[in-house]
């Protein structure tokens, strides 16, 4: 499976297990739980992500990273959205400077 692919297809296990037993599936389990306790996960595996950049062992931050970005999938699944959406959201972004988009996105509230 190719780099560009792997998000979409955890998006898609993510969905079909939304209905699995969750005594048997974890994201099951943490969707049948409730948006604070997936709220609560990926807060979780941000402080981890942090901790591990502190230490720099990159490794570690490799995986941590992987941990936060499948509960962010996770997350964007209980909300009935896909990693396409974010993708859609960096594309727009492109070429756009950050501080620039910061003020657009101000001005649009």
């Amino acid at each position: 499976m190719s780099h560009a692919s792997i998000l979409h297809h955890l998006a898609t296990v993510i969905d079909d297990r939304r209905t699995a037993d969750p005594s048997t599936s974890y994201v099951a389990k943490l969707l049948n739980s409730g948006q604070d306790k997936i709220l609560k996960k990926v807060a979780e595996e941000a402080a981890e992500t942090i901790m591990a950049s502190k230490d720099g062992d990159t490794t570690h931050v490799v995986y941590e990273v992987a941990d936060l970005w499948f509960h962010c999938l996770i997350l964007l699944a209980h909300h009935g959205l896909r990693p396409e959406d974010v993708l859609a959201e960096l594309a727009r972004r492109e070429g756009l400077s950050g501080i620039e988009e910061k003020r657009l996105r101000n001005t649009e509230k």
